[in-house]
């Protein structure tokens, strides 16, 4: 549900952030549990134990409760979180959090703590006895010789290093020192992380929301103990704000793309790490505008439990979409975007007029994320080739798909059998049987320019597709050249349409198919393909409820075909519009293709 207090904050100052976080954090209140240490939200299950859960729940809502206090803000319940914290690092206590085992969430959570302990001392650490601070240290310690995933996950050692050091019980530097000398092999130049050894190829949310964001609070907190990297970190920041202020739409909207989605407003708490560690990368109305239309995009939309609390889900609850490690305490991170209430409200962050975006070129080519940005008007979407994660909960749709919009999201199958479980939009599927289908989920060459998009991928050893994304506004080009030593059975998706309260017996869209071409119009809008081969034919396809990460209905035009052994090509025009004024004129006018087109994308 939409949280009607929330919807109907303006969003514009610090003060209407602050209590925007007190609103956020009240429901939490009746999962408290009596010692304080752990919070309890709801039944479904991760792939860790309820304890790790339930510290989760405890630890994630401090990415917005500290900065709060280190701004001078008010809380009325800090006494449950300085209670907990004894009560969860005290083995002998029945709410014990538990020791970390290598690569355990428990190690995740300490990161929360270690920077609440460095922005909000004199809350989490003053009222604590000496028994009860040797065992918090004792038990964030245990970072130190754990084994930490190796990814983001090495900023937890550094964090929980930085907030023990800010409170005096200063861990040996050895292990911190060999994480963040780790991070630096993640580096890629031009401001970009990859999240993991660059063999990985994950780029995504992970580099704005933890890498980036880890590093700027790290050059804040440290710049007179390392002032070196102090710099370093606040340069590569403010590069890699040049090509992130592609990733989002003039109405606020983040670009749906990759793992750990349901962290929501996260997307954004970039553009509050930058004010934060006092880097001006952008207008300081810019950065503040992109920060707080993010904001409001987000709390305009029903995220929220009938209790208040934040659901699993990306912009309406979703079970579906969520990776095996979402608890219901993890949408909590989305906090993070509440780093800038620790600045003064005479920080010029603050003081700025929010400004709107800066006008940016319709193609924007990103070679390290592998995508070209394309801006449509109000419509931004990612033509998309390189990255990939095959071993994430819907990795294929998450990574793999050929385009993502922040109009039409992305869908995630709900299941194998069928087109309409899979929902595959905007990417090719092949099948042998026209139930089971293969797309695009690990490319084996991927490039980017401002033409285009190329990719080479093999869904079984005797067949490979060759894909060129060819850049067409408000159009874009699919060319797919297959070599086959099987026959084959195709379907090309679109963009996926709204279309929430359609009834078979009373429609509230019209459907037009036929050969060649497959166009689907709704209230929220109109999507549709056109065959420029010309022996393909169209299908209005309603994939399962819940797969698409906007709306949980939607109908996905798509292109059929079959097709024998050897090498066939197939060429589509695709549109998706939220305007329906301009559907005949648009949709009677597909973009020419030349296939000297296809040199272009070197």
């Amino acid at each position: 549900m939409i949280c009607s207090t929330l919807a109907a904050n303006p969003l514009c100052t610090r003060a209407d952030l602050q209590v925007a976080l007190r609103d956020m954090l009240a429901p939490l209140e009746p999962y408290v549990s009596s010692g304080g240490a752990r919070v309890r939200l709801g039944s479904t299950g991760a792939h860790f134990a309820d304890d790790c859960a339930e510290l989760e729940g405890f630890a994630r809502p401090l990415w917005g409760l500290a900065p709060l206090a280190a701004g001078g803000g008010a809380y009325p319940n800090w006494a449950r979180f300085a209670r907990g914290l004894a009560a969860g690092s005290d083995p002998a206590h029945p709410e014990f959090w538990g020791w970390p085992s290598p690569r355990n969430q428990r190690l995740v959570e300490m990161a929360a703590i270690g920077v609440a302990l460095a922005l909000t001392p004199e809350q989490l650490w003053a009222p604590l006895s000496d028994r009860e601070r040797a065992n918090l240290a004792a038990w964030l310690g245990t970072i130190d010789h754990t084994e930490t995933s190796d990814n983001n996950w090495h900023f937890f050692r550094v964090l929980v290093h930085v907030g023990l050091a800010s409170v005096g019980a200063e861990p040996p530097p050895d292990a911190m020192r060999r994480s963040l000398d780790r991070i630096e092999e993640f580096y890629l130049g031009d401001g970009w992380y990859n999240d993991g050894p660059p063999s990985r190829v994950q780029r995504d949310y992970y580099g704005p929301f933890a890498l980036h964001f880890y590093g700027l609070i790290y050059a804040r907190l440290m710049e007179r103990n390392d002032p070196e990297r102090a710099a370093v970190y606040r340069e590569r920041a403010a590069r890699f704000a040049q090509d992130f202020q592609h990733w989002f739409a003039p109405d606020g909207a983040g670009l749906p793309f990759g793992r750990s989605l349901t962290y929501r407003f996260a997307q954004g708490a970039f553009w509050g790490a930058l004010a934060y560690a006092g880097v001006e990368a952008l207008p300081w109305g810019v950065i503040k505008g992109l920060h707080l239309r993010h904001l409001r995009w987000w709390l305009r939309r029903p995220i929220f439990h009938g209790d208040g609390t934040l659901s699993i889900g990306y912009a309406y609850p979703n079970l579906n979409m969520a990776e095996d490690y979402n608890s219901p305490g993890s949408p909590y991170w989305a906090l993070k975007a509440f780093l800038p209430l620790a600045l003064p409200d005479e920080h010029p962050f603050w003081q700025a007029e929010e400004l709107p975006q800066p006008p940016l070129p319709p193609l924007a080519p990103q070679p390290h994320a592998g995508m070209l940005l394309c801006r449509d008007g109000d419509h931004l979407f990612a033509l998309s080739g390189l990255q990939h994660a095959p071993w994430a909960r819907g990795g294929e749709a998450k990574y793999s798909r050929m385009a993502y919009s922040t109009r039409f999201g992305v869908s995630v199958p709900a299941g194998p059998y069928g087109l309409v479980q899979a929902a595959f939009d905007n990417t090719l599927a092949l099948s042998e049987d026209g139930i089971h289908w293969r797309a695009r989920m690990q490319p084996l060459e991927a490039r980017v320019t401002a033409a285009g998009v190329f990719s080479r991928w093999q869904p079984w050893p005797d067949v490979e597709v060759e894909t060129w994304l060819l850049p067409r506004l408000p159009w874009h080009l699919r060319v797919h050249r297959i070599r086959s030593g099987r026959r084959l059975r195709s379907a090309e998706g679109g963009w996926a349409l709204d279309r929430t309260g359609d009834d078979p017996g009373q429609p509230r869209g019209l459907e037009h198919t036929g050969p060649g071409f497959a166009l689907a119009r709704y209230p929220a809008g109109w999507s549709g393909l056109r065959d420029i081969s010309g022996s393909r034919r169209g299908e209005v396809v309603r994939t399962s409820p819940n797969t698409n990460l906007l709306v949980p209905r939607a109908a996905l035009p798509t292109l059929h075909g079959e097709h024998d052994p050897g090498e066939r090509w197939l060429v589509s025009a695709v549109i998706g519009r939220v305007d329906t004024e301009d559907l005949e004129r648009c949709w009677a006018s597909p973009p020419p293709f030349s296939w000297e087109d296809l040199n272009d994308v070197a």
